[in-house]
């Protein structure tokens, strides 16, 4: 199934106006294209911690929103398939849940989405090695995660929240808070279990400054030259237009948007 890159993660988008100054600056405004695509780098290199023959991947990718954290895992040198995705979103390729889960929670998916696997998309990485007995014992806690994990929403429970949650099981560290840009989030994440705690203090001016990043989304990245018109492959609808106070939703035709395949 196609899953459109409009909607599968945290932020405060449509959160108050208040709580977005508050709590993480976030702009309610498209970037506008100040760099060439030749200086645009979308993907972060890969920071690995831990040792042994297995990993989890922590990743972020982009959407037509605000993106998408999840995370691989496998053995190394294996490819991974979808059943080694986890992450949590809106169910479903409606639109209007994902606006929705910025009011109420509603119902969740917590596999694959569409995007998760391919390298161009991926905006940060972090990865852990483990052992065999290490690795069989996160997956069965993301089993049971992915199993009581019935419902998605923005500010109660949101796909930050579920890597979170595994990263703790691992006895890393996450994030302050969820209420961040993905890339931010792993990013963040990354930093302060590779030796640079000070990260720590770092999480709120990276967020803000990750709104005026023209790879941030979908929208902004057609507005800094990155993806062209008809550019990518067929079968992934336009995205929702959404405003602040009365929302409101409308899937344009697709000759009237470049379009991304997502989740």
């Amino acid at each position: 199934m196609n899953r459109n890159l409009i909607n599968r993660c945290p932020s405060t988008r449509l959160l108050s106006p208040l709580a977005l100054i508050v709590l993480t600056g976030l702009g309610l405004s498209v970037a506008s294209a100040q760099t060439s695509a030749q200086s645009q780098n979308t993907r972060s290199a890969t920071a690995t911690s831990g040792s042994g023959q297995y990993y989890f991947e922590f990743r972020s990718r982009q959407s037509w929103d605000y993106g998408h954290t999840f995370v691989v895992f496998g053995r190394v040198g294996e490819p991974p398939s979808k059943k080694n995705v986890a992450g949590l979103s809106p169910k479903g390729d409606d639109p209007s849940m994902w606006v929705m889960g910025h009011y109420v929670p509603v119902p969740s998916d917590t596999g694959w989405t569409d995007g998760d696997l391919e390298d161009r998309y991926i905006t940060s990485r972090y990865r852990v090695l483990v052992s065999k007995e290490q690795y069989d014992r996160t997956v069965a806690y993301i089993r049971q995660l992915q199993a009581r994990s019935t419902t998605w929403s923005v500010e109660l429970y949101n796909c930050n929240a579920f890597v979170a949650d595994i990263a703790h099981f691992m006895g890393l560290q996450a994030p302050s808070s969820t209420w961040i840009y993905p890339k931010v989030f792993v990013t963040n994440m990354r930093k302060i279990n590779t030796g640079h705690p000070e990260a720590a203090n770092e999480l709120v001016s990276e967020n803000v400054k990750e709104m005026s990043n023209p790879t941030r989304d979908g929208r902004a990245m057609i507005n800094a030259g990155l993806i062209h018109p008809n550019s990518a492959p067929a079968g992934s609808a336009s995205p929702p237009h959404v405003t602040i106070g009365a929302v409101r939703v409308s899937n344009r035709p697709a000759s009237s948007a470049s379009r991304l395949p997502g989740e």
